[in-house]
């Protein structure tokens, strides 16, 4: 909880601040780079403290490649030129959140950066901090959540309600709506990675990775075999892409249904060695106490 509290407060809500702006062409694409100073800040202030907190005390050096690389991930999507994209077409939207979603998140989750953060920060934020984490509400609502069902679901249904046409253009045009579509969307991302990489029950975990699959994948085919376009707020500057606004659309299906599904099975993988190495030790054990049991009679 502390985890996803940590990474919920210093790295998500500043970088959800802003929405798109304008279009690009492919002519000056490579122009269009986000400068914005709380944009800038949002992202080399965690860093800071992460550094700053990460030379006191020893820390692994994949987790410390692993947190900046996640931090490196949101740069591309929010300052670079594919953050102007997201706005332009519709498959650079979602490329964008892919990134967030399936890149970023569980490289952030992964790099167990609690210690690191809170070691960064001054002492009467990190009391503060303790004091809201611990707070009895806190703890009731994630004694709840923290379990691969809610979360998987809470996941699905973010995903789902932002790709409805009508409260996706709402989203795309207005900058605090947008803001909250990239938070939830960031959000349950984190909490999902949290479950994958930080509970137990390896079979709850793998059918959580395989609904989400299903799910996100069948919303992707969806967009891919329309036939008539969902989302028309990205006509003005497909064209100059050389794409119609449906193709464009079955563009972004694809990269929704595609490299996830594929990403996803190799988790579910992992997961199922995992299970698969647990239930050896246990029967191994078993029969080792077994042995012992006969020897000792």
């Amino acid at each position: 909880m502390r985890l996803f509290f940590t990474l919920l407060l210093l790295v998500l809500m500043p970088p959800t601040a802003l929405a798109h702006e304008g279009g690009a062409i492919p002519a000056d694409v490579w122009t269009h780079w986000n400068t914005d100073p709380l944009m800038l800040t949002a992202l080399l202030l965690p860093l800071y403290l992460y550094l700053r907190g990460a030379a006191t005390y020893p820390v692994a050096r994949w987790r410390t490649l692993a947190f900046t690389g996640g931090l490196a991930v949101l740069f591309v999507g929010l300052i670079s030129p594919l953050d102007v994209m997201g706005g332009t077409l519709f498959s650079g939207h979602m490329l964008q959140h892919l990134l967030f979603m399936l890149v970023a998140a569980p490289l952030l989750v992964s790099s167990r950066p609690l210690p690191s953060l809170l070691r960064g920060l001054p002492s009467a934020w990190r009391k503060t901090y303790g004091k809201l984490a611990h707070a009895p509400a806190v703890q009731k609502l994630w004694t709840k959540l923290a379990r691969p069902v809610p979360i998987a679901a809470l996941h699905i249904v973010v995903v789902w309600i932002w790709h409805i046409p009508g409260l996706y253009s709402v989203a795309l045009n207005q900058p605090i709506i947008h803001a909250l579509q990239h938070f939830t969307f960031f959000a349950t991302a984190l909490l999902f990675w949290w479950m994958i990489f930080h509970t137990d029950h390896y079979v709850a975990r793998i059918l959580a990775v395989f609904a989400v699959m299903m799910t996100t994948g069948l919303l992707g085919a969806l967009m891919t075999f329309a036939t008539t376009s969902w989302y028309d707020d990205h006509g003005t500057y497909a064209s100059a892409w050389g794409l119609t606004v449906l193709e464009d659309q079955q563009l972004g299906g694809l990269f929704m249904w595609i490299p996830p599904g594929i990403f996803y099975v190799l988790v579910a993988g992992v997961l199922l060695g995992g299970w698969l190495n647990t239930v050896e030790a246990k029967v191994r054990a078993r029969e080792r106490q077994l042995i012992k049991e006969m020897s000792d009679a």
